[in-house]
């Protein structure tokens, strides 16, 4: 489970990142890039969305958000992509194609979009 303090919680936090543009996908997940942080005292938040549109049953979409956060904890144990700490927030949004995919496959495409980050 993700720790409270790395959680993006506030609507307007979810706006800005959404508004910031910088985008990074691939064919089961996208990743929404927020600001450059300022200073380094402001931890880096991250949110894991799975839409209705996805798939109808809640089942199905909280799996989908528990493997991806999963994998974002496990990066940030490890400390494997450091870039990810330049930036205030990221928000991870599941594809149809994360459906059927294992964490394996979750966790490579996460791994992947987030390497991709400057």
């Amino acid at each position: 489970m993700l720790q409270k303090k790395y959680r993006l919680k506030k609507y307007s936090a979810f706006i800005a990142t959404y508004k910031n543009n910088h985008i990074v996908a691939d064919d089961r997940i996208c990743v929404y890039i927020g600001k450059e942080k300022t200073s380094d005292d402001v931890i880096t938040k991250a949110a894991f969305v799975v839409s209705k549109k996805i798939h109808k049953r809640a089942v199905v979409r909280n799996r989908i958000k528990r493997l991806m956060r999963e994998s974002f904890r496990l990066i940030l144990k490890n400390n494997s992509f450091p870039n990810i700490n330049k930036y205030i927030s990221v928000i991870c949004v599941a594809k149809n194609s994360a459906i059927d995919a294992s964490f394996s496959d979750i966790d490579y495409s996460l791994k992947k979009n987030l390497s991709q980050i400057q």
